[in-house]
């Protein structure tokens, strides 16, 4: 092998050594944005508590959104998104939040507990 073909192979070696050193901080990292996605949900939830019950229980036709697992909630609020749900006022609401804004709405809803 020649010194470019050596150069290039130690290159490639040293990007992918690069790579999963990153690759390892991930789970890190994404433990530490969900701690501050749940602290945007909180500050979010507003909005949510005009018509839903902070605590947990259902009243009348509007569900209870408080411990909801935050793959059904993100499954939920994007149904709303897409209008393949026909509720118009939660449509309007999920269209103005952004993905970011509903995992973190679904980070904070699913780290809470219904009252008993």
């Amino acid at each position: 092998m020649g010194t470019g073909g050596a150069i290039a192979e130690c290159a490639s070696r040293a990007a992918l050594g690069a790579l999963a050193a990153f690759a390892a901080l991930i789970p890190a990292m994404s433990c530490a944005q969900a701690a501050g996605d749940r602290a945007l949900g909180e500050y979010l939830s507003s909005e949510c508590t005009a018509c839903h019950q902070t605590s947990g229980r259902h009243d009348g036709g509007i569900p209870a959104i408080v411990g909801v697992p935050a793959d059904q909630f993100i499954a939920l609020m994007n149904s709303y998104k897409d209008k393949q749900r026909e509720n118009q006022v939660m449509r309007t609401i999920a269209g103005r939040l952004s993905q970011e804004e509903v995992e973190a709405l679904a980070s904070y809803y699913g780290s809470l507990k219904p009252a008993p």
